[in-house]
C-alpha cells in the first residue's frame, strides 16, 4: 500500500513499516505552515492504521530539515497567529503537534538524520522514539540565533535525553554540533553512514516483537517518565494487565516456545 499527501510530505507503507519523508530538497527541507500541517495530518492518518508496525521519518536531498522557512511563514502574520493557539483538547498548537503527534502514534518511530538538522527540524527529530545520524550532520537548536526559543515541543524532548544543563547550553547558544557529537550527548542513539537504510533495518526488527507489546511499552515510557514510582508502578500493572490476555502476545509467546517467527495481528488500540 501506499499513499501520498502531497509535495511537502510524503507517505509510503510497505509491509507495515511507513516511510515519511519532507520532499522539499531544494530548501533543504525547511519548514513551511503547509508542511507542518501536512505532518500532522499525515501522523493523524498513519494513527488510524492498526496493521502499523513502525515509521521512519527522512528527508529528501542534503539535508534532513533545516528548520523554520522564515521567509516564507512570516510572510503570512494571520495563518501564523491562527497556528499559536493551542488546541484545548490537545494541549498543542500547530507548531507543537507537528513534533508531538509522532508521540502520539502507538508505534516506533525512527529519524533518520542526515545533512542538517537544525530547530524545528531538530524537534522532530527529538519527537521520534528513535534517532540514527550520519555522523557529519549538521545540528542545532538554532532558534537562539533568531532571538527566540525552541517552541515546538523541544525543550521537553531536549531536557529528557540530555538534562537541563546542557539542553540550556543547547539553547542558549545555538551551537553547531556534528552527528557524532549529538551522539555523544545522548540525543542520537546510533551513528550509521547510511541512517535511512539502517533506520529501516531498525524498524524491521521491531517487527519481530508484538504491536501491542511495542505500543504499550511506548505509552508507559512517555507517560511516566516524569512521574513518581508509585504512579509509573500502577502504569506498569494497567498495561501489563491489558497484555497478559492478548491475542498477540499469545502469538509472541507460542512463537518464542515453537522457535518460529510470528505472525501478528493487527495492534488492539
Amino acid at each position: 500500500m501506499s499513499t501520498e499527501t502531497d509535495s511537502l510530505v510524503a507517505c509510503t507503507i510497505e509491509r507495515g513499516v511507513a516511510r515519511v519523508r519532507l520532499t522539499r530538497p531544494d530548501k533543504r527541507n525547511a519548514l513551511t505552515l503547509d508542511t507542518l500541517e501536512q505532518l500532522i495530518d499525515t501522523a493523524r492518518m498513519l494513527r488510524r492504521d492498526k496493521s502499523l508496525r513502525a515509521v521512519v521519518i527522512d528527508g529528501e536531498g542534503e539535508a534532513f530539515c533545516a528548520g523554520l522557512d522564515f521567509g516564507t511563514v512570516m510572510k503570512q502574520p494571520t495563518r501564523v497567529a491562527t497556528a499559536f493557539v493551542p488546541r484545548p483538547w490537545r494541549g498543542t498548537n500547530t507548531f507543537q503537534e507537528a513534533c508531538w503527534a509522532w508521540r502520539r502514534l502507538p508505534v516506533p518511530v525512527i529519524a533518520a538524520v542526515h545533512g542538517h538538522c537544525l530547530g524545528g527540524g531538530l524537534q522532530i527529530a527529538l519527537a521520534a522514539d528513535f534517532r540514527i545520524a550520519h555522523p557529519d550532520s549538521t545540528w542545532s537548536v538554532l532558534e537562539g540565533k533568531w532571538g527566540i526559543i525552541p517552541d515546538m515541543s523541544g525543550v521537553r524532548s531536549l531536557a529528557e535525553l540530555v538534562g537541563i544543563e546542557t539542553a540550556k547550553r543547547l539553547t542558549m547558544t545555538a551551537e553547531m554540533f556534528s552527528g557524532k557529537e549529538a551522539h555523544e550527548l545522548g540525543l542520537v542513539g546510533r551513528l550509521d553512514a547510511y541512517p535511512a537504510a539502517a533506520a529501516l533495518e531498525l524498524a524491521e526488527e521491531l517487527k519481530q516483537r508484538s504491536p501491542d507489546q511495542l505500543a504499550a511499552a511506548k505509552r508507559l515510557f512517555n507517560d511516566t517518565w516524569t512521574s513518581g514510582p508509585r504512579h509509573t508502578f500502577a502504569r506498569e500493572r494497567v498495561e501489563q494487565a491489558f497484555l497478559l490476555f492478548n491475542r498477540n502476545t499469545k502469538v509472541a509467546r507460542e512463537a518464542a516456545f515453537g522457535k518460529v517467527a510470528p505472525v501478528f495481528g493487527p495492534r488492539s488500540r
